[in-house]
């Protein structure tokens, strides 16, 4: 077991100003609905490198469960119809969204498609109205992911270090 300084980071109100544009002529984004068996190479090429494993330990038919329910909502990053980032979002029919998992595959970061991508997720997911969305990050992450969160809008509301497995 191994000590993480976990930040919880929350956005209380719909990004302003205009939407981020899009910075790679092939990028777009778009809500897809899943099966794990679609979800889960994206899900290990994006988050390998950041040591995710909630999703992997999960039994497959839980997975196509969690993924087919109305509370998740998935959007996917495709650059030339490739699937190169995932924005996943759990309770999405409450007033408390939750920002389980957001990135990119390495390949594809340092291009601004993350700015971007996750600018317009949140906006999709504004469009819920909800009274918040937040996340939580930690050491394992991208090095530039809190301020990434910061430029969109989140805030820090709590940290605090949290035992887990290597």
């Amino acid at each position: 077991m191994v000590q993480l300084l976990v930040t919880y980071m929350e956005m209380r109100g719909r990004p302003t100003g205009e939407p981020l544009p899009v910075p790679v002529e092939s990028a777009a984004f778009a809500l897809e609905r899943l099966t794990a068996e679609q979800f889960l190479p994206l899900y290990r090429a994006v988050g390998e490198p950041l040591r995710w494993d909630q999703r992997l330990r999960m039994p497959a038919d839980a997975l196509d469960t969690f993924l087919r329910s109305p509370s998740t909502a998935v959007y996917v990053l495709r650059v030339d119809g490739l699937a190169v980032g995932l924005c996943e979002f759990d309770r999405v029919d409450t007033a408390d969204i939750e920002l389980t998992h957001f990135g990119l595959i390495p390949e594809m970061q340092g291009k601004r498609l993350g700015p971007y991508f996750l600018n317009g997720a949140l906006r999709a997911v504004w469009d819920r109205a909800p009274d918040r969305v937040w996340l939580h990050t930690d050491e394992w992450d991208h090095a530039k992911a809190q301020e990434t969160y910061r430029r969109a809008g989140f805030f820090v509301f709590d940290r605090k270090h949290e035992e887990v497995s290597e």
